[in-house]
């Protein structure tokens, strides 16, 4: 392994296939802090996330399948990435079978892997704030609606199992008006990286 690459670089777990996906997006969401995301090689771990249930009003497939979400109502593990307030992708997981229409929105991550790339895309040094935001972290990424409804175990994107045991807090989602109360948000506790502390 070259000499240059960091200690975080070299400690991938086991790829995670599209059959990880097929469970509750409830036991799927806290699964996947600590996990690695990465697109074209660039990403990072993964440290905070959202779950949204096809039952729950600020999930975008309560009202059932639209154009943009018809891939939340597909089988598990692809991606469905959209545009936020008009300005920011984000991507999310699709979760549980064929149907539900249930995902993970991925919020933030904590850089490991094509760190260079990241700050050209972002126009920033702070590692920091890279990936602190489901919006900065498809930028820092170079994820947008081109890497909408692909699979997660194909390239561009691989996901692998985090390789240590993680801390994990829950509490509210941010920036939603419906179904605020429900402590669907998951992070690693104490994470410098994350979007908003719990």
């Amino acid at each position: 392994m070259p000499q240059n690459r960091t200690a975080s670089e070299q400690k991938l777990g086991k790829p995670l296939k599209r059959a990880f996906f097929a469970r509750s997006v409830h036991d799927v969401a806290p699964d996947l802090i600590g996990a690695t995301l990465l697109m074209n090689g660039v990403g990072g771990t993964i440290v905070e996330v959202e779950a949204y249930h096809h039952t729950d009003p600020a999930a975008h497939s309560f009202h059932g399948p639209t154009p943009r979400n018809r891939v939340m109502f597909g089988p598990p593990g692809f991606t469905y990435v959209y545009r936020s307030y008009g300005i920011h992708w984000c991507v999310n997981f699709v979760c549980e079978k064929e149907g539900s229409a249930s995902a993970v929105l991925i919020r933030a991550l904590q850089p490991t892997h094509g760190i260079a790339a990241m700050r050209r895309r972002r126009g920033m040094h702070d590692e920091r704030s890279l990936c602190s935001g489901p919006g900065k972290l498809c930028e820092a990424l170079a994820i947008t609606i081109k890497q909408s409804e692909l699979p997660l175990d194909i390239p561009p994107f691989a996901l692998h199992a985090r390789t240590i045991k993680a801390d994990i807090v829950s509490g509210v989602r941010i920036g939603i008006t419906k179904a605020a109360e429900l402590p669907w948000r998951y992070g690693l506790k104490g994470s410098k990286f994350l979007s908003k502390p719990f």
